[in-house]
C-alpha cells in the first residue's frame, strides 16, 4: 500500500462472554456500512491448527486454517492477523475491519500488533463486550484457563478472574449486552467503579460503530495499565459495591503483610496497585488479584531509585504521576491498593493494612535496618528456576 493511499481503520472486539462480544458484532455489521469482520478460533488448537472467518453483514466472505507457531495458539493468530488485515486493506473494499478476539485473548498484546502496522492499518477502536450480570461471577471464578478449555498455550497459567479483568480494564470502550439474567444495580455499580476511565455504551443504541471509529491512543492506554502510573479506581460506595482506595507512605513489613496475604486477597472481588517493602525499598512492586488469586511482580525501580541521567528515558507519564505525590524523604515510594467489591468490609481491611506497615519504633531504625529483616516475598520474586 503506498503512502497516498487511505489506511484501512481497525478496531478490536474482545471479551470472556461469549454472548456479549457476538452481540456487539452484530451490532456494528447492522449500524456501519463497509465492515468487515476478521475471527480466529482458538478452541481447535489442539488439532494442531486455528480456523480464521472473514465475514462481513451478508455472512461469511473466506474461511482458512493457520498452523500453530510454537504451540501457541495466540502465536498463530499474532503471524496470521496482519497478513490477512494487510489483504483486506488491499481489496479497498471495507470501510472498517473489525478484529473479534477469541474468548481468553487479551486486547492489549492485539491492540500493540495492528497499531504496530500503521502504513497501512490505522487503530481506532478497542472494546470489550461484557454482560453486566455476569461480572460477579467471572470475577470470583479462580479456575485456570487450561481447566475450562480456554487456555491459549500449554504454557498459559491464567486464571478467569485476572484474564477477565485485564480485558474490561484495558479498553477505553465497553459494550453491554444483557443476557438471560437481567443485571442489578450492583452489577453496575461493580464495572462502573472497576473501569473508571472507559464510556459504557448499551447495545442497540447505535453508539458502539462511531465508537470504535474514534480512534485510540496505544501510548495513553499503555500508561493507564502501567502500575507505577495506573489509573486506578477511586473512593465509591454506591448500591451496596464499595472501592476503597488506600495509600500509605511507609513500607510494609515482610513478613507481616505476607502473613495477611490470604485475608487482603479475599478481601474483594478485585484489587490491585502497587506497593514497597522494606527489605526492598527500591523496587516498585505490583499488586493484582481476582478470583482469589493474587499475583505479585517487580516492575522495576522506583524512579527515586534511579540516577537522574535516566530519567530521561522514562516515559512523560509516569514522571507527571510520581510528581502529583512526591514524598520529600521517599520520593514516589508508596502505598497504592484499591479494594472493589460488594459487601467490602472497609474497616476492617484499612485495620489489616495499617497493621502490615513498619511501626513507628521499626521506621525510626532507617533503611539499613530494614533491610535486613527476613524475605518472606522470595517465593514471589525470587522464584527457584
Amino acid at each position: 500500500m503506498s503512502l497516498t493511499e487511505p489506511r484501512l481503520p481497525v478496531a478490536i472486539v474482545g471479551g470472556l462472554c461469549e454472548g456479549a462480544r457476538r452481540a456487539a458484532i452484530g451490532d456494528v455489521l447492522h449500524s456501519v456500512p463497509g465492515t468487515v469482520v476478521l475471527h480466529h478460533d482458538l478452541s481447535a488448537a489442539a488439532h494442531g491448527s486455528v480456523l480464521r472467518t472473514v465475514r462481513d453483514v451478508n455472512g461469511p466472505v473466506s474461511t482458512g486454517r493457520t498452523p500453530l507457531v510454537n504451540d501457541c495458539a495466540c502465536c498463530a493468530l499474532r503471524e496470521d492477523l496482519v497478513p490477512e488485515l494487510l489483504r483486506l486493506a488491499r481489496t479497498g473494499t471495507y470501510r472498517l475491519a473489525v478484529v473479534e478476539l477469541w474468548d481468553s485473548v487479551e486486547p492489549q498484546a492485539m491492540a500493540a500488533v495492528i497499531a504496530a502496522e500503521d502504513e497501512a492499518l490505522e487503530l481506532t477502536g478497542v472494546a470489550t463486550a461484557v454482560d453486566p450480570s455476569l461480572m460477579l461471577p467471572y470475577l470470583a471464578n479462580g479456575d485456570d484457563l487450561a481447566d475450562v478449555g480456554l487456555a491459549a498455550a500449554p504454557t498459559d497459567r491464567r486464571t478467569v478472574a485476572d484474564t477477565f479483568a485485564r480485558q474490561i480494564e484495558y479498553p477505553t470502550v465497553l459494550a453491554l449486552a444483557e443476557g438471560d439474567d437481567e443485571a442489578d444495580a450492583a452489577d453496575h455499580a461493580l464495572l462502573a467503579q472497576l473501569t473508571p476511565q472507559a464510556r459504557r455504551l448499551r447495545l442497540g443504541e447505535g453508539a458502539l460503530g462511531p465508537a470504535l471509529q474514534a480512534g485510540f491512543d496505544l501510548a495513553a492506554a499503555a500508561a493507564r495499565q502501567h502500575p507505577s502510573c495506573a489509573l486506578l479506581p477511586q473512593e465509591a460506595d454506591e448500591h451496596g459495591v464499595t472501592t476503597l482506595a488506600w495509600y500509605g507512605d511507609r513500607p510494609f513489613h515482610p513478613q507481616r503483610l505476607y502473613a495477611a496475604l490470604e485475608d487482603l486477597t479475599c478481601a474483594a472481588a478485585r484489587s490491585r496497585g502497587r506497593f514497597w517493602l522494606a527489605d526492598r525499598p527500591d523496587t516498585l512492586l505490583t499488586w493484582d488479584a481476582a478470583g482469589g488469586t493474587l499475583c505479585v511482580e517487580s516492575a522495576g525501580p522506583w524512579l527515586a531509585a534511579l540516577p537522574d541521567a535516566a530519567w530521561e528515558m522514562v516515559p512523560p507519564e509516569r514522571r507527571v504521576a510520581a510528581a502529583l505525590d512526591w514524598h520529600p524523604e521517599h520520593g514516589d515510594r508508596c502505598q497504592h491498593l484499591t479494594f472493589t467489591s460488594p459487601g467490602l468490609d472497609r474497616d476492617g481491611l484499612l485495620e489489616l493494612l495499617d497493621s502490615c506497615l513498619l511501626t513507628d519504633a521499626e521506621y525510626a531504625t532507617g533503611r539499613e535496618d530494614w533491610q535486613r529483616l527476613p524475605h518472606a516475598f522470595d517465593e514471589f520474586l525470587d522464584p527457584v528456576a
